[in-house]
């Protein structure tokens, strides 16, 4: 595949989604970006934002299969995963894997930080192995998969914060706003009216090949080695025991626990080429790496006590390690 291929089904099944989803035009791209990449995305915002509603558009729109698991304080792991039952068959029992609703390409974990967190540790060797073990036996997940989980914030109530293990293996954390007045009247026209619009398939029967022709070229993507050593500068730089022991940047070595794992690097340099793809360039720029350095970190940054008693954030975090680490 070419990057003007590349370019125009991107931009078809962006132009699909947002046909439905009203604003949000960053957390549509970034999403896309984070599928072709291999990675999972989790939504951070209050109820009744157009989180959901964003998932199945995406999944309506690449001609996927599509699941959803609604997390509850009861759901159970097999709920998820899948259980062995009981079958006859011609006078003999057998125990046969019944699949749960982890086994399809775009899984939709919806309201994931409602459920307990040994609930919610039961998709990490999905998210990271692409493939369940249930008894001893495992099974694969059959390319592309994607886990989209949506959360509401942390203090809300009846919620459960996520384990760190499994916030690492999020490729992106998106934080869904409240729309515009303008946005908002856009969307009371979409949803008091008469007709229901959805997201139109643009790929076709062989959609899996062409995914995996695009998950190809984002890879291919140049990336010159003082950009590559920026991103290690600035991950390193999350360290509260590694760069900060100089000083450099105060505010990880008051606030912060743990700093971003090889995983962060990684995933802001697959970002960065996919966003220099969209934009018709085959290497990757210093922008390119800036457009994606909150969604990789933010959920990667472990916050002290501290930082919880004075609201500081992650991204205030963030901010402070961008400016003090220089580009060159």
């Amino acid at each position: 595949m070419d990057p003007e291929k590349f370019r125009e089904l991107f931009f078809r099944i962006e132009t699909e989604i947002k046909g439905v989803i009203v604003g949000h035009a960053d957390a549509i791209r970034k999403v896309l970006i984070a599928f072709f990449a291999g990675g999972h995305v989790l939504l951070e915002g209050a109820p009744g934002l157009g989180k959901t509603l964003l998932v199945k558009s995406l999944s309506h729109a690449l001609g996927l299969s599509f699941k959803r698991v609604q997390f509850t304080p009861d759901l159970m792991p097999a709920d998820i995963v899948g259980t062995q039952i009981l079958s006859e068959s011609e006078g003999r029992r057998d125990f046969q894997f019944k699949k749960g609703p982890i086994f399809a390409h775009v899984v939709l974990a919806d309201e994931i930080n409602r459920a307990t967190p040994k609930t919610q540790s039961a998709v990490l060797e999905a998210m990271e192995e692409r493939q369940v073990t249930a008894l001893g036996v495992t099974y694969p997940m059959e390319p592309p998969f994607m886990v989209l989980a949506t959360q509401n914030p942390i203090e809300l109530e009846g919620t459960y914060p996520l384990p760190e293990a499994q916030l690492d293996r999020f490729f992106f954390k998106l934080l869904v706003t409240h729309p515009a007045p303008a946005e908002l009247t856009e969307i009371l026209h979409r949803t008091t009216r008469a007709g229901v619009q959805e997201a139109a398939q643009v790929l076709s029967a062989d959609g899996a090949e062409v995914i995996a022709g695009m998950h190809l070229l984002l890879r291919q993507v140049l990336i010159a080695p003082p950009l590559e050593d920026y991103v290690v500068r600035l991950v390193h730089a999350t360290q509260p025991d590694g760069q900060n022991q100089n000083g450099a940047v105060p505010e990880v070595r008051e606030y912060l626990r743990f700093g971003a794992s090889p995983r962060g690097a990684q995933a802001i340099i697959l970002g960065a080429k996919g966003t220099a793809l969209v934009q018709g360039r085959v290497h990757v720029s210093y922008d390119d790496i800036a457009s994606v350095i909150y969604p990789a970190l933010r959920h990667r940054l472990i916050l002290n006590f501290q930082a919880e008693a004075e609201n500081v954030t992650a991204d205030q975090i963030l901010a402070a390690i961008i400016k003090a680490v220089p580009r060159d």
